[in-house]
């Protein structure tokens, strides 16, 4: 394989979610996975739990903004700046504060702002279930332009694709380090957000997160399952807005040289368990 970009390895730091009400989402990300908040500007609040961050931002609902990711040092992120320099890409300043090193952003082909720095130490001491934070997956109105970006120019690695009987790809999903997808995006009708996933450690810690939201009185949304690509075990809720929160677990670990695999446009490929959510 061709030498990896400075991006590798890198992981999902946090991102930023979008609401008309953040004091409903608040509350329910405070109960439903331990996080603590506090506000770090004008209608903007962070939120921290154990191995997971995020920021809620005022502005309409369902939407996701911006996705943070942190490289390992400044020697890195300053080469990830110059190779994207000289592919051509317009380098903006960082949309969050919560990343270091000289940290930059660039926007994806539908405008969604990927920020890049090195992380701060995580300070929080909220209680909840274990559950990093490790993927998000937007929804787009062509994948073509996204797997090209998110591959020539950023530098992540395609684990695998699902294919129409046209043999157009519907989804794709792109790893920045060894674990099988940080950043994945599905064919779908409009460009939007898709869904976010915390990663446990096992089945074990599956059921008590279903448990933890079954005590809430909030039912699950898709699931449980085994997802396809990425053979993880899952199960998805819903916040108060409708954003969708996944729940995985033994997600596929894929070394940097392992070429990426098909899989057909099908329910099966999305669950091998049973019913699918199909984007198109």
């Amino acid at each position: 394989m061709s030498a990896l970009s400075p991006l590798w390895p890198a992981y999902l730091h946090h991102f930023r979610l979008d609401t008309p009400d953040p004091e409903r989402l608040l509350s329910f990300y405070r109960e439903a996975l331990g996080m603590e908040d506090r506000t770090i500007g004008d209608d903007i609040w962070w939120l921290e739990g154990p191995a997971r961050r995020m920021m809620i931002g005022k502005g309409a609902a369902e939407t996701v903004p911006m996705a943070a990711y942190a490289v390992e040092d400044r020697a890195r992120l300053s080469a990830l700046r110059a190779r994207l320099e000289e592919n051509g890409q317009e380098i903006e300043p960082c949309p969050t504060p919560m990343l270091n090193g000289g940290a930059f952003a660039v926007r994806n082909p539908d405008g969604i702002v990927m920020a890049f720095g090195t992380p701060e130490a995580d300070r929080s001491t909220g209680q909840g279930l274990p559950g990093r934070l490790q993927h998000i997956v937007f929804a787009t109105t062509d994948t073509g332009p996204q797997r090209r970006f998110y591959e020539d120019v950023l530098g992540f690695i395609e684990s695998d694709r699902v294919l129409d009987e046209a043999g157009e790809i519907t989804a794709v999903f792109h790893r920045s380090d060894e674990e099988h997808h940080s950043y994945a995006a599905f064919r779908a009708d409009a460009a939007r957000f898709d869904h976010f996933a915390l990663e446990t450690g096992e089945w074990n810690d599956v059921r008590d997160w279903a448990d933890r939201f079954a005590a809430m009185h909030v039912p699950l949304w898709w699931g449980p399952g085994r997802h396809g690509p990425g053979n993880n075990l899952f199960f998805m809720v819903r916040d108060p807005d409708g954003n969708r929160v996944e729940i995985s677990a033994e997600l596929e670990l894929m070394p940097a040289d392992m070429a990426y695999r098909t899989w057909p446009h099908e329910e099966r490929t999305l669950n091998l368990w049973g019913q699918g959510w199909m984007r198109s």
